[in-house]
């Protein structure tokens, strides 16, 4: 019998080996927008680190996952970074899953869970296919929807009436970096504004 390694691109929820895939082209192109704008914003001013999915993360309650997107702010010091499996033992602040066909129902069911569960302070579930991200914040040991952010096509808008348009954000505010706001069309789009 083999013996399982958990670097063998699976992640371990519940007891159970799941195969991680692949990142698609788009996926790639999503983590590295959160990577350069939350990533950027958080190692120019000393406030954490983000990582890409390349990691796994070992939380306390045994499960084994690998998010597309981790930041670790600069205080979270129960974030053991081991140096010989380059992973991490502890919770991180924040993740974020990027929705696959094949890991979209275990990212807003049983991986939501489990991140809650550990005390992860914010969760994204990105969906790449409508350009929309809705944000997890815990509270009180539970997960509630912050909101749910689209990004709208500018012949989008302008078919909205003015009290639709008003209603329209343009920004995600980082609750575990106080706020700091990254654009939408930053992370979906095809240049920063």
């Amino acid at each position: 019998m083999l013996a399982f390694d958990i670097r063998d691109d699976y992640e371990l929820i519940e007891g159970e080996k799941f195969m991680a895939p692949s990142p698609f082209k788009r996926h790639g192109k999503i983590v590295g927008r959160l990577m350069f704008t939350i990533g950027n914003h958080a190692f120019i001013n000393k406030l954490g680190s983000s990582f890409s999915d390349n990691f796994d993360v070992n939380l306390p309650d045994g499960n084994t996952l690998r998010p597309d997107f981790i930041f670790i702010g600069a205080a979270n010091d129960n974030i053991v970074f081991n140096n010989e499996d380059e992973n991490f033992y502890g919770v991180p602040d924040m993740v974020a899953e990027i929705f696959s066909r094949s890991t979209m129902k275990r990212d807003m069911t049983i991986k939501k869970d489990v991140y809650e569960r550990n005390g992860v302070k914010e969760y994204w579930l990105i969906n790449p296919w409508s350009e929309s991200i809705e944000v997890y914040l815990l509270r009180d040991g539970k997960y509630f929807l912050d909101n749910v952010y689209q990004n709208y096509k500018d012949n989008d808008l302008e078919n909205m009436t003015d009290e639709e348009r008003a209603e329209v954000q343009f920004e995600i505010p980082v609750a575990v970096l106080d706020g700091f706001k990254v654009k939408i069309r930053n992370i979906f789009g095809w240049y920063f504004e």
